[in-house]
């Protein structure tokens, strides 16, 4: 077996605290991971991928989305209808999905069909052969029409442009249909010989898994494996505060407020998961109380949180009806000073903490989500912790970081401001309420 094996070996058992997780780089660079369940049946099993629309040119914009769909059309081996075949005849589940910074293929199937899948997954991601090119055109561009008629997702990526401007952050992941519809198969297939390198690759498992075993399927498959590097992104820009607006009729105002959060690897995201859980990350925060519970202004008020290699987005977004607009933006904005300048109450830092908490450890308990989580935690160099280190992590968060980091990730220099809807006036009069500078952008 030709891998050097590096040392993340883990202690034996099912405890959940326990860091269980195993991980070999194979002679090529690609680096395969494993985490140990043997109370399921089951394995997910991901191949993750250092690609997204964030490595793409304008001209290209939407081929790594493009070619996450090409990946299901069948190889030389495989129609796409034997991979539909074969998996539903495991019974299994086969899917995929693109971000900003990745890509990922993933199944969950019983451990009993491991050589079959991570056969047939393998040939997918290294070999596609871009079959019926001219149909999956089609299908990713009634895909980009759905998302327009959807505004309350179209809003935040207009948030994204207004957050990151013309950097490739602040372009949409689903791409333009003027690309899809033109980009020719060998250009496609550069992209992919260029991106889909050994060094780019991380083989993720979690389930009924023998590492060993998967080793020596990955270490099989590396001789097709090339290197390449990771390749360079440029950092964004630093903002400043914009307003966006896309016009839509539409019956409500779909709005969001945002600024630049923090990256992958800061070790303050475990403090901005509290702060977010307070802000507007769950049905007890102030903005959820405030806008849905108290008033009735919207049915869906939240924040969330994006994290990337060298950067991060923290966001708001609310819908409500055009007469509305003007009192949700009133109070976003007094709840955005109060989180500001106010401490967070000790009974409000606890009912957080013990929410981040309980997500995260019933999280533990779905071996897709701790493939997911392997995955992506290798492929861009964020450090495994334990579930004990993590939940130190979070029990460590004291109301002088809440304070401290809503200071300065909410500076209202910083805020930028989205909108879709029927009328830009009742946009653009109504957003001042949250920064003075966006009334002026």
């Amino acid at each position: 077996m030709s891998a050097a094996a590096t040392g993340s070996d883990a202690t034996a058992g099912t405890d959940l605290s326990a860091q269980q997780h195993k991980l070999t780089e194979l002679g090529s660079g690609l680096r395969v991971v494993s985490e140990q369940l043997p109370s399921v049946r089951s394995i997910a099993l991901g191949m993750w991928v250092r690609t997204g629309s964030r490595n793409e040119t304008v001209e290209q914009a939407g081929i790594s989305h493009f070619l996450e769909h090409l990946l299901f059309k069948g190889t030389d081996r495989f129609s796409s209808t034997e991979i539909d075949e074969i998996f539903d005849g495991m019974g299994a589940e086969i899917n995929a999905g693109t971000g900003k910074e990745t890509t990922s293929v993933y199944s969950r199937f019983l451990d009993q069909h491991l050589e079959r899948a991570f056969d047939v997954m393998t040939d997918m991601v290294l070999r596609p052969s871009y079959p019926d090119i001219d149909s999956e055109r089609q299908v990713v561009i009634e895909e980009i029409a759905m998302y327009e008629d959807e505004p309350s997702d179209k809003v935040h990526d207009v948030l994204a442009r207004a957050v990151f401007g013309d950097h490739p952050l602040g372009r949409p992941v689903i791409g333009r249909a003027e690309v899809i519809s033109s980009v020719p198969v060998p250009d496609i297939a550069r992209y992919h010989d260029h991106r889909y390198n050994s060094d780019n690759l991380v083989l993720a498992a979690a389930g009924n898994i023998d590492h060993d075993e998967l080793v020596e399927l990955a270490t099989k498959a590396q001789a097709e494996l090339a290197g390449g590097g990771n390749g360079s992104v440029d950092p964004p820009p630093a903002a400043d505060a914009r307003r966006l607006f896309h016009r839509k009729d539409t019956e409500q105002y779909h709005l969001c407020v945002g600024a630049p959060g923090l990256s992958r690897d800061d070790d303050r995201r475990f403090v901005l998961r509290v702060l977010d859980t307070v802000l507007g990350g769950s049905t007890s925060s102030r903005l959820f109380q405030e806008v849905r519970e108290k008033r009735g202004l919207a049915y869906a008020v939240y924040s969330y949180q994006s994290h990337y290699v060298d950067s991060g987005q923290t966001s708001i977004y609310v819908g409500t009806r055009p007469e509305n607009v003007a009192e949700a933006f009133d109070i976003i904005g007094r709840e955005l000073e109060r989180i500001r300048t106010e401490p967070v109450s000790d009974a409000e830092l606890e009912r957080a903490k013990e929410n981040v908490k309980g997500r995260t450890v019933l999280s533990m308990e779905s071996p897709l989500a701790r493939m997911n989580r392997l995955g992506s935690s290798l492929l861009m160099d964020v450090p495994l912790l334990t579930l004990d280190e993590t939940l130190a992590k979070i029990d460590a968060v004291t109301l002088d970081d809440v304070s401290t980091l809503a200071a300065e990730l909410l500076a209202p220099e910083r805020l930028c401001a989205a909108g879709v809807g029927g009328d830009e006036e009742v946009f653009r009069d109504a957003v001042g309420a949250v920064s003075p500078a966006l009334a002026a952008a």
